[in-house]
């Protein structure tokens, strides 16, 4: 097994098993939905803003191994960056889950999101993948539909 392989292994169970904030917020100034009708992966995010700055993000829901870790990654990336930031950061993640990431060194650094580059190999669960990104977009733009991978 590579060492990249047991890393994502690592790193994906670890969270999945005991996802970093996961909780309500009742403080939270934004809330979205989201819902991947094939995995049957469900997210609520929970964002409390500063301005233009995620002051404190959080999730519940229940969903599949990659579902989850992604969700726990993305509170542990986004806490503390501005939306511009944020976006950022989301384009370059799925880019990298799309296996279309820019190997010229100009995108956001990933950090621990870097464990999600063997989703592309697996296209069903790129939606997996990025479903919390897509909730997390939505509740910043204040829409009030459910966010879907569809």
């Amino acid at each position: 097994m590579s060492d990249l392989h047991a890393l994502y292994q690592e790193v994906i169970l670890d969270h999945c098993k005991r996802p970093h904030n996961f909780r309500p917020m009742p403080d939270s100034n934004r809330t979205a939905q989201g819902y991947n009708p094939l995995c049957g992966d469900k997210v609520t995010l929970f964002v409390k803003l500063d301005g233009d700055r995620i002051f404190d993000v959080s999730f519940q829901g229940s969903g599949c191994a990659i579902s989850t870790a992604s969700a726990s990654l993305l509170t542990e990336t986004v806490k503390g960056k501005t939306l511009a930031e944020v976006e950022s950061i989301f384009a370059g993640f799925h880019d990298l889950v799309t296996g279309k990431a820019k190997t010229d060194g100009k995108g956001p650094a990933l950090g621990k999101l870097a464990v999600f580059s063997g989703v592309s190999e697996f296209p069903v669960r790129v939606k997996c993948a990025t479903l919390v990104w897509h909730t997390l977009r939505s509740a910043l733009q204040g829409g009030e539909a459910v966010a879907t991978t569809e």
